[in-house]
C-alpha cells in the first residue's frame, strides 16, 4: 500500500485511478446483492476491502447524505462514485447500482400487471425480511462502535428512538443533531486531520462546478420534457421529481409520500396494488426507491418505467454531487466535523428503531427468529460475504416453503 499522504494533501494520488469499467463492474455487483439497508453495508464493505477510501471518508458519507433529501442507498452510492472518479465516477456507480433492479422490477412489473397476481412473492419477502433484520442489525453495531464514542453522541442517538417511534419528519431529526454536533462534538483544537486515505483528495477546479452545472440543466431539461408528455405520465414524472427533491429520510420514510401521491392524489394504483409494488421493490435488490419503476410501467409501459425511474433518483443525484463537493473543501473544518459525528449518531439511533420496526414484522416465528440469527452470526462472526448470505439463506427458505415448514 502507498505511504499516507497526509503531509502533503494536495499532491496527486500515487495510485492510478479506478477504471471506469471496474467501478462499473464493482457497483453491478452490488446492485445485484444488496437489499434494502443492507446496501449502505454491502457498499462500503465493497469500498473498504478494495483501500478505495478511507474508514473516516466512509462514514461521513454515511452521515453526509442524510442532510439532503432523497434515498439514503442511492445517494451514498453517487457519494462513493463522486469521491472516486468525480462526475463520470458517480454516474457510472449509481447506473450500475440501479440497472439489475430495474430490469428485474420491469420484469416482475410485466409478470404482474400480466396475470394480476404473484402470490409466491409475498411467501418469499418473509424469509427475506428475516434475513435483512440480522445484517442491518450488525450494520448498527458496526457504525455505533465508531458514532457512539462520547455521552453527547450516544444522548443523540436516544433522543432519535422515540422520535422516530412517534413518527417525527427525519428533516427535524438531522436539523436538531446536526446543532448539536457542532455545539458538544467538535474535534480538540489540538486533534490534527484525520490522515487522507489514497484517494481521498479534495478537488480545487472551478471546471468541477462547471460539470456540476450542465448535469442539473440536464435534469432540468429532463423536467421540462416531461410536461410535455401525455396525461397521466407527464403528471407523474412531475411528482416523482418532486417527491425526490423534497422527501427527507430512507425508502420507508419516503414511502409515505409516494403513497399519498400516486394513491390517495393522482389515483394512479389503488392501494393493494402499491401494497404490491413495495413488496416487489423489497425483493429486488438495490435502491428501495425502485418501487417507481412499478408504477411508471402501469402507467406508461417500459417507457414510462424508464421516465418515472429518472425522474425519482435525478433530483437527489445532483443534490449529492453539490453536497459533497462542497464538503471536500470544509472536510476539515472542526464545526463540519462536529455537525457530521451529531448526524452519525442520530442515524445509529434510527437505525435502531427502523431494525426494531422491521423485527416486529420480520420476525414472526421461531423459523424466521432463527434465519435472522443466522444471517447476523454468518456476518458478524463467519464474516461471509452478504451476497452468500442471501444466497444461502433465500435457497433454504425456499427449501422450507417447499416443504411445508413455513
Amino acid at each position: 500500500m502507498p505511504e499516507s499522504i497526509a503531509e502533503h494533501p494536495q499532491q496527486e494520488p500515487l495510485e492510478k485511478p479506478i477504471g471506469y469499467f471496474t467501478l462499473a463492474k464493482t457497483f453491478l455487483l452490488t446492485g445485484v446483492t444488496a437489499f434494502g439497508f443492507t446496501a449502505l453495508q454491502v457498499l462500503r464493505s465493497t469500498v473498504k476491502k478494495r483501500g478505495w477510501l478511507s474508514d473516516e471518508k466512509l462514514d461521513e458519507g454515511i452521515a453526509l447524505v442524510q442532510l439532503y433529501p432523497g434515498p439514503v442507498n442511492f445517494d451514498y452510492t453517487a457519494y462513493l462514485g463522486y469521491q472516486l472518479r468525480s462526475i463520470p465516477g458517480a454516474v457510472v456507480s449509481t447506473m450500475g447500482f440501479v440497472l439489475p433492479s430495474f430490469l428485474l422490477m420491469l420484469g416482475l412489473s410485466a409478470l404482474y400487471f400480466a396475470t394480476g397476481d404473484i402470490p409466491w412473492v409475498s411467501r418469499l419477502f418473509i424469509g427475506l425480511e428475516a434475513i435483512v433484520v440480522g445484517i442491518i442489525l450488525n450494520l448498527v453495531i458496526d457504525l455505533g462502535k465508531k458514532a457512539l464514542n462520547r455521552p453527547v453522541a450516544w444522548l443523540i442517538a436516544l433522543g432519535a428512538l422515540p422520535a422516530i417511534y412517534f413518527k417525527l419528519d427525519s428533516f427535524w431529526i438531522v436539523l436538531a443533531s446536526l446543532a448539536l454536533g457542532v455545539l458538544f462534538l467538535k474535534p480538540n483544537e489540538a486533534e490534527k486531520p484525520a490522515p487522507l486515505g489514497t484517494r481521498d483528495i479534495p478537488s480545487t477546479s472551478r471546471r468541477e462546478w462547471m460539470q456540476i452545472g450542465l448535469v442539473i440543466l440536464i435534469i432540468l431539461g429532463f423536467l421540462l420534457y416531461s410536461t410535455t408528455l401525455p396525461p397521466p405520465l407527464n403528471i407523474l414524472c412531475l411528482s416523482f421529481f418532486k417527491v425526490g427533491s423534497i422527501a427527507f429520510g430512507n425508502g420507508m420514510m419516503i414511502l409515505p409520500v409516494l403513497r399519498a401521491e400516486v394513491v390517495d392524489k393522482l389515483q394512479l394504483l389503488t392501494p393493494i396494488q402499491f401494497t404490491d409494488g413495495v413488496v416487489l421493490g423489497q425483493v429486488t435488490p438495490g435502491p428501495f426507491l425502485i418501487t417507481a419503476t412499478f408504477i411508471g410501467y402501469k402507467v406508461a409501459g417500459v417507457f414510462g418505467a424508464i421516465m418515472a425511474t429518472f425522474a425519482i433518483f435525478s433530483p437527489t443525484f445532483a443534490m449529492t454531487l453539490v453536497f459533497t463537493n462542497i464538503y471536500n473543501r470544509v472536510r476539515n473544518s472542526r464545526a463540519i466535523k462536529g455537525a457530521l459525528a451529531g448526524v452519525l449518531a442520530a442515524f445509529v439511533g434510527m437505525l435502531v428503531m427502523i431494525t426494531y420496526q422491521m423485527a416486529q414484522t420480520g420476525i414472526r416465528d421461531l423459523l424466521t427468529a432463527l434465519f435472522a440469527v443466522a444471517a447476523f452470526c454468518t456476518v458478524r462472526f463467519l464474516k461471509l460475504e452478504i451476497v452468500w448470505v442471501f444466497l444461502i439463506g433465500l435457497a433454504l427458505w425456499a427449501g422450507c416453503l417447499a416443504l411445508g415448514f413455513a
